[in-house]
């Protein structure tokens, strides 16, 4: 008799997966793994129970009787597990924090984390570097930047930057700026959830900094009143309007990192959770 002590939770849905959609390729996508890993766990699922699951030849692959027998069986089953590891979650909340701006990308990660936990997810805003990471006001949070120390993270994307300017500055009359010009240029700063600093630039040409903000809304009331040229996310301008301020397209710019974040130590276990739904950047 096969030693059964071996066999995962992991392996038993990535099966089932496959078994339902006859494809390796389609079922590592539907499972938002690599093809190879898929591969890997149904081989050591075989392995473990001494017996062969699927025919596989280079045009399709289809159940064997054996494979088709523990599908079946699978099929009652998995549910009913899914909802038994759910229960303990019901009525659980996850303080995700943000520093101005919640990315429309999270809307989808968040709603997949309740369909797989149960769980309530409380969206809490804090104008700090870690979003009340670091405090205990939050238990996950989305950063922007590198990943600061004391943290682990996962990449959510990379998110273009533009230039924010006054309506009464000549600059709003461009339609692009370069990342370059603006080295010449004053530069306001928001220097707690900013994401923009000088040391961005080269060190023989970088800008003067002229003003200085706590949070966003005082970073574009500043811009507003012309005391300097402000850099911010693509989202700023996609997202955020203010009569004083024209967003302004910015070539030759580096990309702002978007990672979601928990503390190095003693995260929740609900926060590493979320963190592995986060799919690997391309």
């Amino acid at each position: 008799m096969s030693d059964l002590s071996g066999v995962e939770l992991r392996q038993l849905r990535c099966f089932a997966v496959v078994a339902e959609e006859r494809s390796f390729t389609y079922a590592a996508a539907r499972l938002g793994i690599g093809q190879p890993a898929l591969t890997r766990a149904v081989q050591s699922l075989e392995e473990a129970l001494g017996a062969r699951l699927l025919d596989r030849t280079t045009r399709r692959v289809e159940p064997t009787e054996a494979g088709r027998r523990l599908h079946e069986e699978l099929s009652g089953l998995l549910p009913r597990l899914d909802d038994a590891l759910r229960a303990p979650a019901r009525g659980a909340v996850l303080r995700l924090g943000f520093t101005w701006l919640l990315p429309e990308d999270c809307a989808r990660l968040v709603e997949r984390f309740r369909a797989t936990t149960g769980a309530r997810v409380q969206l809490m805003r804090r104008d700090a570097a870690l979003a009340g990471l670091d405090t205990g006001e939050t238990d996950v949070a989305v950063l922007r930047g590198e990943e600061p120390e004391g943290t682990r993270s996962r990449m959510l994307f990379h998110e273009e930057r533009v230039a924010a300017v006054a309506r009464t500055s000549p600059l709003a009359r461009r339609r692009v700026l370069s990342w370059a010009e603006l080295a010449e240029l004053p530069l306001v700063v928001n220097t707690v959830s900013g994401t923009t600093r000088p040391e961005l630039w080269p060190e023989d040409s970088r800008p003067r900094v002229a003003c200085t903000a706590g949070n966003f809304d005082e970073w574009v009331e500043s811009v507003a009143a012309d005391h300097g040229v402000g850099v911010a996310p693509r989202s700023a301008s996609d997202r955020y309007t203010h009569p004083g301020v024209r967003f302004v397209r910015l070539k030759d710019a580096p990309p702002v990192p978007v990672r979601l974040a928990v503390p190095a130590r003693g995260a929740h276990p609900l926060a590493e959770r979320l963190l592995g739904l986060v799919r690997p950047v391309s």
